[in-house]
């Protein structure tokens, strides 16, 4: 079943509008990407059936928190701190760490990437976060997540939501948040280590989902109407993208909307020339901005990515092998 009013959106993405009017006095990217992960929609929707109330929400920003991050944005040392001088490869583990450092300083984490080992070398899991609500105990785990519509599979299933790398799927993801990692809390072995017994276990899904450039499908009923969204397109046919200048997205800017110092973006000819040297390199889809200047900066106004031609035929030998679930 889908759910027809979930479609992506035709011109410059609504989203980037909103972010712009409410965050853009911020400029320090790790103090943005945190302020998207506080207000971004929800990947999931929570009050969906399909979810049983297994899926969380941080819900609205309220007003202290935005002035907090305001003024993380002025002096943003103690964040810089809490991240430390390590290079992250991973961008789930930085944007866990973002969120850490907020459950933290609202004074309600308990635990951040706690361990639980049956013996010393048999790992039963972790759990990415206890938090405190009132007395209540609460699980979350944590995904911050990029899936591509696979147009051959538009509407079949969560599996037709492809990771870009081509190594997982959305469908792939939840069953095993649901039937491994939310479990967690139930095993002997993680008994000695809660404080007190987990009262709720969900998972808080934060994410872009990515749509062919030149389709609209609907998308199967669970995902939030209002999610973050953006397109993708093969290289060869670039020329087909609207806008006039253009900025290529390192990994760990992928979460909020893109803000960069005017004269770094690039006009059309030389996006065409990076992106073929960078996949004559790694064949592997590569996150573009189409950006605007607003006075000293360019500001992203939509985002998708460019994949290599034969991307889609990849993914459909990825299905065929197992490497990629099949369709139900």
């Amino acid at each position: 079943m889908t759910d027809s009013r979930a479609r992506p959106s035709a011109g410059a993405d609504a989203y980037q509008l909103g972010y712009a009017q409410r965050w853009g006095h911020l400029h320090h990217p790790p103090v943005r990407a945190l302020a998207w992960l506080l207000d971004a929609p929800d990947l999931l929707d929570p009050a969906a059936p399909h979810w049983q109330g297994r899926i969380a929400t941080l819900g609205p920003v309220k007003a202290d928190v935005a002035d907090w991050l305001a003024a993380l944005d002025r002096d943003p040392a103690p964040l810089d701190a809490a991240l430390g001088a390590r290079h992250y490869s991973r961008l789930g583990l930085y944007a866990e760490k973002l969120l850490a450092f907020y459950f933290s300083q609202q004074h309600i984490l308990v635990a951040h990437g706690l361990q639980v080992r049956a013996s010393r070398n048999d790992t039963v899991g972790e759990f990415d976060f206890l938090v405190r609500a009132g007395a209540a105990l609460l699980h979350l785990e944590f995904a911050t997540k990029f899936y591509l519509l696979d147009a051959a599979t538009a509407g079949a299933d969560f599996n037709g939501l492809i990771g870009p790398n081509l190594a997982d799927t959305l469908g792939a993801k939840m069953r095993k948040i649901f039937d491994k990692q939310l479990a967690l809390a139930a095993h002997p072995a993680a008994q000695p280590l809660l404080p007190q017994p987990v009262d709720r276990a969900q998972a808080l899904v934060k994410g872009w989902l990515f749509y062919p450039f030149d389709q609209a499908p609907a998308v199967t009923e669970g995902i939030s109407r209002e999610h973050c969204q953006g397109f993708w397109t093969p290289l060869a046919q670039l020329d087909a993208l609207p806008g006039e200048r253009f900025c290529l997205m390192p990994r760990l800017q992928w979460l909020a909307p893109l803000k960069t110092p005017a004269g770094t973006a690039m006009d059309r000819q030389e996006l065409q020339a990076a992106l073929t040297e960078q996949m004559a390199q790694v064949a592997a889809p590569v996150m573009v901005a189409v950006v605007r200047q607003e006075g000293a900066w360019w500001l992203e106004q939509r985002r998708g990515f460019i994949v290599p031609d034969d991307w889609r035929t990849r993914a459909a030998q990825h299905r065929r092998d197992g490497t990629l679930p099949a369709l139900s």
